[in-house]
């Protein structure tokens, strides 16, 4: 039986964390004591209290705190406060929530519950403004004017499709001033000679009817990966970014919004390195050739809500375009061998019409009993091509190929078009009972042209042309109970749902994979303590697979995955959330997700048995705890500052479990001051540089793994100015 236990070091990490808050606070506290008028102060600035936060988790606004499945929202204070910039930075405020991340933007892919796929593929699906990104390449964007993350874990493929099996990455942009002009400039500089330029304008161009939002970020760092043959540092960044909003109010129960976004990174090469080699040597690599990764996303959203006295039609439009070209040396070698250009773009649409009863007019069924309800349609198309070419240095294929060669592995095309029906009703007995009962009817076609071939042809061309289709009804059923106005048990029961379809690159044999089905089976309460000011959730979950689909490396080709169904798994777990507000100027915040995820007896990786092996990149156990602090020390400045850690149990890098992650832990601590109009803050991140590689693949190296690693501490000032 699998014991949980905390580590001699997460405990001593916590109890520093502890100590530094209490020093933190201290002060804070004689402050507020040594002055009478400070206790007068605070009865002006209303109740000590957690804020209700109200979420777009299942489409329509409702409060967090009412809705039968686990959730963690970071408002956009929560955001500023935390320093996130981009969504994986937000991971550590929720229970079993990690992020595989490369240097490369574009490879960053979430994982729930030891959930988690290929970015052709993913399981967990973020949704920018409404709009889902079908693949990964375009999820990972700078947060530009962001309102709100909202990270909902648990299949939710009744309400939002197949690519939510493991659960929804919801986020919201900052609504444009249809009043007032309000705005900021702001410059972060840091360690690793990182500058950047944030600027963001919002106001009416006609009070009350037209409101535009521009936002605008420009930023760059040197890389942290010295590579020993050249000097140089490979994972260097350099992005430009801007997003555009106009909204358009023509009657007081009508909104229609466009925004525009887009994001052109040029960043350094990989800094894929032996596993062996980076433990040893942190942030080493030797390599003869220095590559890019290069990638633009362009977004295009278009939104419409209107709001009857019993009816609400909304519209959410989405045009998404993103082209990546990356050139890296692919033997990973101070040697000459073999070198790779990757070139990818892709064109989706996405159209979803939705209609819902109204806020405040649910459908009356009898007495005592009410009916809140949605219904709508998704149709979306996706055209994705790639051209991937393998350029081999001569004796590398073979000793009697004397000359270079070129190898398109693949080009190819991957055309994928689909529509869901969904519907989702909630049903009320009396004030203390709800029962939530959802559907979705999804059907889509996957088409696809797979060419591999030498030039020279040293050997003939590999061709595959395929179709598929996929249909499938996802249910999910949920009930609550109250056990007081702000104390709620539920428990809820959805089964998830991941299309099959076909690999760009792969094994000969292995061009396509099945659907994978997960059924997930919660309980959980939510809660509120001491007058609103202590928040406490928890939740217990299981997840059963079904011919799970996993992300493999090719064993002939270097650095190139495939998706392969390898049988079925088991995830199980507990989850705890905690935010207290005891002062007026102090919040705690703590949370804790236990993790096992395991392949079931019977299932089969590349041939061979991995039953009771660990899902690889699934920490046992992820935590944070923390505090954010604040204390006006006169009329319009105040003081302010945060101390946090997460901890990280040990995971494995691959399926066969060769290779592993050792426990580790990340600190950050944050301080600054603010006035009317003008801040400035310190911060550090990773304070007692930890070195760890997040990540890692099997590769043809004496280790037998290559990996990078995490970022080292970082640290650095942010001034601004608003208006």
């Amino acid at each position: 039986m699998h014991r949980f236990r905390l580590p001699l070091a997460f405990i001593s990490r916590i109890l520093f964390v502890a100590v530094a808050c209490a020093a933190l606070l201290a002060p804070h506290r004689a402050l507020a004591q040594s002055a009478p008028a400070a206790a007068a102060e605070q009865q002006t600035v209303g109740p000590i209290v957690v804020p209700t936060v109200i979420v777009t988790a299942q489409k329509e606004p409702v409060e967090a705190q009412r809705l039968p499945l686990s959730l963690t929202a970071l408002t956009q204070q929560a955001l500023a406060e935390a320093g996130v910039s981009v969504i994986s930075d937000a991971a550590r405020y929720a229970p079993n929530t990690y992020f595989t991340e490369f240097t490369a933007r574009k490879l960053t892919n979430a994982r729930f519950r030891g959930i988690g796929s290929s970015p052709a593929n993913p399981a967990i699906t973020t949704y920018l403004d409404g709009v889902p990104q079908l693949h990964e390449n375009s999820s990972s964007v700078e947060l530009l004017n962001v309102g709100q993350i909202e990270l909902v874990r648990g299949p939710q493929s009744a309400l939002f499709g197949r690519n939510t099996l493991g659960g929804v990455i919801n986020v919201t942009s900052v609504v444009p001033s249809l009043t007032v002009w309000t705005g900021g400039v702001t410059v972060p500089l840091g360690s690793s000679g990182a500058r950047d330029v944030e600027g963001t304008v919002s106001g009416p161009l006609a009070e009350g009817r037209l409101g535009i939002a521009l936002s605008l970020d420009y930023g760059r760092r040197d890389g942290f990966t010295e590579n020993l043959v050249t000097g140089n540092r490979l994972d260097d960044r350099s992005a430009f970014a801007g997003k555009a909003q106009l909204l358009w109010a023509p009657t007081a129960n009508w909104l229609t919004q466009v925004i525009v976004s887009g994001e052109r990174a040029r960043d350094g090469d990989y800094a894929l390195s032996d596993l062996a080699g980076l433990r040893a040597a942190p942030f080493t690599t030797s390599r003869d050739f220095e590559g890019h990764t290069d990638r633009d996303v362009v977004n295009t959203t278009i939104t419409s809500r209107r709001e009857g006295a019993r009816l609400t039609l909304s519209t959410v439009t989405g045009i998404v375009r993103w082209i990546t070209e990356d050139l890296t040396d692919l033997d990973a070698t101070p040697l000459p061998l073999v070198t790779r250009t990757n070139a990818e773009e892709s064109l989706q649409f996405t159209q979803e019409v939705r209609v819902a009863s109204a806020a405040g007019a649910p459908l009356r069924l009898g007495p005592g009993a009410t009916l809140r309800w949605q219904a709508g349609a998704l149709v979306f198309t996706q055209n994705y091509e790639q051209d991937a070419v393998n350029a081999f240095s001569p004796f590398v294929l073979s000793p009697f190929v004397a000359f270079p060669v070129t190898q398109h592995t693949p080009q190819s095309t991957l055309d994928d078009v689909g529509i869901g029906l969904f519907g989702q009703g909630t049903i009320g007995f009396g004030e203390r009972t709800e029962v939530m009962l959802g559907a979705r009817v999804a059907h889509e076609r996957r088409e696809a042209t797979l060419n591999t071939f030498f030039e020279p042809a040293i050997a003939p061309l590999q061709q595959v042309t395929a179709e598929r289709s996929f249909t499938n009804v996802s249910p999910q059923a949920a009930a609550a109970y109250w056990l007081q106005p702000d104390k709620q048990v539920y428990v809820s029961v959805a089964q998830g749902f991941k299309a099959g379809g076909f690999n760009a690159a792969s094994p000969a044999g292995s061009e396509a994979y099945d659907e994978e089905r997960t059924v997930n089976v919660e309980a959980g309460v939510k809660t509120r303590w001491i007058s609103d000011r202590v928040e406490a959730n928890a939740a217990v979950f299981r997840i059963d697979w079904d011919d799970l689909q996993l992300n493999l490396p090719d064993p002939l080709v270097p650095a190139q995955f495939y998706i392969a169904n390898v049988g079925s798994a088991t995830s199980s777990g507990i989850e705890f959330e905690v935010l207290a507000r005891v002062h007026q100027g102090v919040a705690l915040f703590s949370t804790l997700g236990y993790n096992r995820a395991t392949f079931d007896e019977g299932s089969v990786s590349s041939g061979v048995p991995v039953g009771g092996n660990r899902i690889p990149n699934a920490p046992s156990y992820v935590a944070t705890i923390g505090t954010q602090l604040s204390h006006e020390v006169r009329p319009g400045v105040t003081v302010y500052g945060r101390a946090e850690a997460t901890f990280y149990g040990d995971f494995e890098y691959d399926d066969l479990n060769l290779a592993r992650q050792d426990a580790y832990s990340l600190a950050g601590f944050r301080v600054g001051v603010r006035g009317e109009r003008l801040f400035t803050e310190a911060w550090i991140r990773n304070a007692f540089d930890t070195h760890y590689v997040p990540v890692a693949f099997a590769f043809r190296v004496p280790s037998g793994f290559v990996g990078e690693s995490g970022p080292p501490r970082t640290f650095g000032l942010r001034t601004g100015v608003t208006f």
